[in-house]
């Protein structure tokens, strides 16, 4: 029973083989044809031109998080819309109303967040 699995164990292998030479070959040669090996601007934390004035770990407001949230789920809801815009026609009446169902919870959640003050800055 335990033979049926060895062309599996055999493309793991060989999967994993093919990655670390990939790994290695690509990290070597990058290394060799580098053009600046040392240079001192390039090992330093920031690139853009002076040093950096306060922590970068400072904390962010937690509103900047819920807008971020809410980008993601209105970007995500037009993953939906563009491909049901295509199939339409086939998809019919059934299709039509799902979709309008869709978007009516979609609006009351973002009714709710706007009451909520999710939206405001201030």
């Amino acid at each position: 029973m335990l033979s049926n699995y060895l062309p599996i164990l055999i493309f793991l292998i060989i999967a994993a083989t093919l990655a670390v030479v990939l790994l290695v070959l690509g990290t070597g040669i990058g290394r060799y044809f580098a053009r600046f090996h040392g240079d001192r601007a390039k090992l330093s934390p920031y690139e853009c031109g002076f040093e950096a004035f306060e922590d970068s770990r400072t904390k962010f407001d937690v509103r900047y998080y819920l807008v971020a949230i809410l980008f993601i789920l209105f970007d995500l809801e037009i993953a939906f819309l563009f491909p049901w815009a295509i199939v339409l026609k086939d998809i019919g009446w059934f299709g039509f109303i799902s979709m309008l169902i869709f978007l009516g919870i979609l609006v009351v959640g973002f009714i709710y967040e706007w009451k909520k003050g999710a939206l405001e800055w201030e």
